[in-house]
């Protein structure tokens, strides 16, 4: 059995940069069909530096409060620093820190730091439909 957040995280990920507007990030969303979007916060440093922009931002900090998508910027609304998930990970552990933190998505990193995939609760509930939540292989 597949049971890890490798064997279900989504590939690759769409990565923008923090000065693009929301306008252009609902778009890559929508035509992507995708609920979420890493931001490279690391500009000219040599470490990585992540945040991110969910369809819950857009609906909380956008449409909810009134603002242009079009004259914001991701940097304003995402969440930065990111947490990340290991691809190791069990489905059952990524699932509780998303419980803990009240996340629907949550990125995927490697040892360095480099965000290599995302996790969405959809992608966890398909896992569930098909494996269910036993830890046995």
């Amino acid at each position: 059995m597949h049971n890890q957040v490798k064997d279900w995280m989504s590939t690759p990920v769409i990565v923008v940069d923090p000065d693009c507007s929301v306008s252009y990030a609902l778009t890559l969303m929508r035509r992507r069909r995708i609920h979420s979007l890493i931001i490279d916060t690391s500009g000219d440093s040599n470490t990585s530096s992540y945040g991110i922009i969910t369809s819950t931002d857009i609906r909380d900090k956008i449409i909810a409060a009134e603002r242009d998508p079009a004259e914001t910027k991701v940097s304003e609304i995402m969440t930065a620093p990111v947490i990340t998930a290991n691809p190791e990970w069990s489905l059952v552990q990524c699932s509780i820190i998303m419980q803990k933190h009240n996340f629907h998505h949550l990125p995927v990193a490697d040892e360095q730091g480099t965000i290599i995939g995302m996790i969405s609760d959809t992608d966890i509930f398909m896992a569930a439909e098909e494996i269910g939540w036993s830890e046995k292989t």
